[in-house]
């Protein structure tokens, strides 16, 4: 069993647990643009909604996470951000 840091204990009360987790990342087989799309307007709203945010989008600043919803944005945005912030 792997030990949790207290910081990373508002994985623990992210919205985006339970059975809509798939959303928040590509499917292994590839999807078509207006599928991905589609997948990521409803992960992102569910983001939207959660109080933890700040804290998954950190986290994945922090990780340098390449792929999914991390925070309510994607990894284009991601990048997008972190550019903006070395400038």
């Amino acid at each position: 069993m792997v030990a949790r840091s207290i910081e990373d204990d508002w994985q623990i009360r992210a919205a985006c647990r339970g059975p809509d987790r798939r959303l928040f990342f590509p499917p292994a087989e590839g999807e078509r643009r207006d599928e991905r799309e589609m997948r990521e307007q409803r992960a992102k709203a569910i983001c939207r909604t959660c109080a933890v945010r700040r804290d998954c989008l950190d986290y994945a600043f922090r990780l340098r996470d390449l792929f999914g919803i991390w925070g309510g944005l994607n990894e284009n945005e991601r990048r997008a951000m972190l550019a903006e912030r070395a400038r």
